[in-house]
């Protein structure tokens, strides 16, 4: 198998039109993503077209830094690469590890990071270390995926029972959804996150990177606020961002009277037929862990998504 990577300067239409071909294209492999990255941080994205056997087989997006041409150099590569129906087997993966790796090659003054879109199995670890790569993490990244393409009841019946019980006293309450297409909330949105991240101390993207990521994003659409109003009163807000098929939960707030009446709850359930209205077929509820926020992993597995764990960080 012969594995190529033609790094080239896509249009976002042309990174789109391949883009969208594929089912859980993670935002960290978006276009917008990647200019909120050079916005905020001066990074610099890269595309490549991974070809197997002259097809064309998927994509990936790299972010880089570097300086004295590149002889002090940053490579990160986030949940990728996607590939494109009918390829992605494991010896797919293998060959563009192994030409990634020659690519980019360990080096003195470059430093890489490399989160493979692949199951945390022995096996992929195995891969890993076998094609060039130095495992740099514990315990792999988590998220959990719930597919919006199934009907409402099935996944109703999937949900956890307290979940299920939660959702039913948010509905039974006096609480309203709102959802902003058009960012007319978006500045009190991040006044409140701020301050609530500030005085709570939990972890999650930084109000400058949320508020550069969700105007590239607002630009065509593609973010939307949902709002809990409890008699014309906001009580709690999410902050999703669309991109391609998928949709990915990227932040939230909670006051208290929101949490006593289960608010987010409601709001995730409602965004289900939210996003399907949109065409959105595969919804990524956020990266989630065990260590900082295990209350936050038992809150999004109890909607009832799948939880898919990564091979995680490697070298």
């Amino acid at each position: 198998m012969i594995c190529t990577i033609e790094w080239k300067n896509f249009s976002p239409q042309d990174w789109q039109a391949r883009y969208k071909k594929l089912r859980q294209s993670n935002l960290l492999q978006s276009y917008l993503y990647g200019n909120a990255l050079y916005t905020l941080k001066q990074q610099k994205k890269r595309h490549g077209l991974i070809k197997i056997n002259g097809q064309e087989a998927g994509i990936v997006q790299i972010i880089e830094a570097g300086i004295l041409g590149n002889a002090i150099h940053g490579v990160i590569l986030d949940r990728g690469p996607l590939w494109f129906e009918g390829f992605g087997t494991d010896e797919c993966m293998a060959a563009f590890l192994r030409t990634f790796n020659k690519n980019f090659p360990r080096r003195l003054g470059r430093k890489r990071r490399i989160i493979p879109e692949m199951q945390d199995t022995e096996k992929a670890q195995t891969m890993m270390n076998e094609t060039g790569y130095k495992r740099a993490s514990e315990t792999g990244y988590q998220t959990i995926w719930l597919d919006l393409e199934k009907d409402p009841g099935v996944l109703m019946a999937a949900m956890n029972k307290n979940w299920q019980r939660s959702l039913k006293k948010a509905q039974d309450s006096d609480l309203e959804t709102q959802w902003d297409w058009e960012g007319k909330h978006f500045s009190w949105f991040l006044k409140v996150h701020g301050l609530d991240k500030s005085k709570r101390h939990y972890g999650g993207p930084e109000p400058d990177f949320v508020k550069v990521l969700a105007e590239n994003f607002a630009v065509g659409g593609d973010m939307v606020l949902g709002r809990a109003m409890l008699y014309g009163k906001p009580v709690a807000a999410v902050l999703i961002l669309c991109h391609g098929q998928s949709a990915t939960y990227q932040a939230g707030w909670n006051g208290p009277e929101g949490r006593d009446m289960r608010a987010h709850h409601l709001l995730f359930w409602d965004a289900v037929s939210v996003l399907k209205e949109k065409g959105i077929r595969d919804f990524d509820l956020g990266g989630v862990n065990d260590q900082k926020a295990a209350g936050v992993k038992q809150f999004k597995l109890g909607l009832g998504g799948e939880l898919v764990q990564l091979v995680g960080h490697y070298t």
